[in-house]
């Protein structure tokens, strides 16, 4: 039985000693509940005890500034572990695993263009392992859930966390297990199995299948990487923020694009830039990225909720091509809406004619095939740069989160082809092009 794991007859335990694991290696000091504030020790949890509020880990900033410099992060691995004092967990091995991170950020002067935008960039994560942003959230997952005794991953999914959960375990020699809705993506389903996982199809929508999990993880010793390790899992998405300010020359970017589904993404790259002000990685104490969420219509509640002014989230059914962020009752979703308004920025929706065409404006403008997560972020992008809301001399990133062969399905009906015979003469007819003269 892994060392914290310990599970009430009612639900999952928060609030006492018992079963954690300390490790003087880490910055990280207490899981914190985000709604009451009640902290406790860093263990197997994901809800407070006292108010069923999610948790967050709480870290020691102060000694983070004392032992970190940008010449230190510098001389670490080309990977999300050279922030590994930001990180609730320390490898020994900081290169076990896949490599993880440290994903291009591409400017994008011709995307801009066609725009009226001046100074474009694209971080491209489906430069993964896995070929998406999940790879970040599992490293870490993984890691913390070894050190907690763990032999055993899961995860309920939309298609990337399954990758990703596949990959990594069979990487680190663990076992694993991931549940997705039967309606999924064929590339992705493959792209799952083939690692050897036990891969569950689930009639429903990702809900249901969350719901699934959360049962299944109050009597099984498994480190079900977005349910009871949720809180360390959630915490690799903040090494966007600090790659790109590194990439960056260690200055923030004026506005981010994030593609919002539960909502943790957005609001932890948001927490990723408050820390490097905090400290002093970063000089700019004044001043934050304004943070801009995009998700598709046809699974927007945060957006929803964003234009009806409105504090919660009412949950929805989703009906979008953009599976990946198919969440109908985002857990972060109140969070997003906070992030937005503090950061003076906004959440859009964009219908699915939208979605395709940002795939196909990304691709034909810096040469990136994006899922259809991307496609949203290009679209959002496109929608407040003809709105107005972008000025144009802004440095704007927009955050690329998967690869566009996970979802072919959304694009192949309007790639253009042209069947020829092998002769000059019927390359010619095709391309309406008049026979050269010798």
């Amino acid at each position: 039985m892994p060392i914290a794991f310990r599970l009430r007859a009612e639900g999952f335990f928060y609030g006492d000693s018992e079963g954690s694991v300390k490790d003087d290696r880490t910055t990280a000091t207490a899981l914190r509940c985000k709604e009451c504030g009640r902290t406790g020790e860093l263990t197997a949890a994901y809800v407070c005890d006292f108010c069923f509020g999610p948790l967050e880990v709480v870290y020691d900033m102060e000694r983070i500034a004392a032992r970190v410099s940008r010449e230190s992060i510098a001389a670490g691995p080309p990977s999300l572990w050279r922030y590994r004092d930001f990180l609730p967990c320390a490898p020994d091995d900081p290169t076990a695993g896949l490599p993880t991170g440290m994903t291009p950020l591409l400017r994008a002067p011709r995307l801009g263009e066609a725009l009226g935008l001046k100074d474009v960039w694209i971080k491209n994560d489906a430069a993964n392992p896995t070929h998406s942003f999940k790879d970040r959230v599992v490293s870490v997952a993984l890691q913390k859930a070894k050190e907690l005794g763990f032999t055993t991953a899961a995860c309920a999914s939309t298609g990337n966390l399954a990758n990703s959960v596949a990959a990594h375990a069979s990487a680190h020699g663990l076992d694993s297990y991931v549940f997705v809705p039967a309606d999924l993506e064929e590339q992705k389903i493959v792209a799952t199995a083939v690692y050897g996982t036990t891969l569950l199809a689930v009639g429903g929508t990702y809900d249901d299948v969350n719901r699934l999990c959360m049962e299944l993880a109050s009597d099984r010793p498994w480190a079900f990487v977005n349910v009871n390790v949720r809180p360390y899992y959630s915490e690799g998405s903040k090494t966007l923020a600090y790659e790109v300010a590194e990439q960056l020359g260690w200055t923030l970017p004026d506005r981010c694009i994030v593609p919002i589904a539960s909502g943790s993404l957005y609001t932890k790259i948001r927490r990723g830039f408050d820390e490097l002000v905090e400290t002093g990685l970063v000089d700019e104490p004044g001043r934050r990225p304004i943070m801009n969420g995009a998700q598709a219509a046809g699974c927007g509640p945060v957006a929803a909720a964003y234009e009806a002014g409105l504090d919660f989230v009412a949950p929805v059914h989703p009906t979008t091509i953009a599976k990946s962020l198919a969440i109908g009752n985002p857990a972060d979703g109140v969070f997003a809406l906070e992030a937005a308004h503090t950061t003076g920025g906004g959440i859009d929706a964009v219908s699915e004619e939208e979605i395709v065409e940002g795939i196909e404006l990304l691709a034909k403008t810096t040469g990136i095939f994006t899922e259809t997560a991307g496609g949203v972020t290009t679209a959002v992008l496109t929608k407040l740069a003809r709105r107005g809301d972008i000025d144009p001399g802004e440095r704007v990133v927009v955050y690329i989160t998967g690869d566009g062969l996970k979802t072919l399905d959304a694009v192949a009906s309007r790639v253009e082809r042209h069947p020829i015979e092998p002769t000059v003469s019927s390359f010619e007819d095709a391309i309406g092009e008049s026979r050269l003269i010798a």
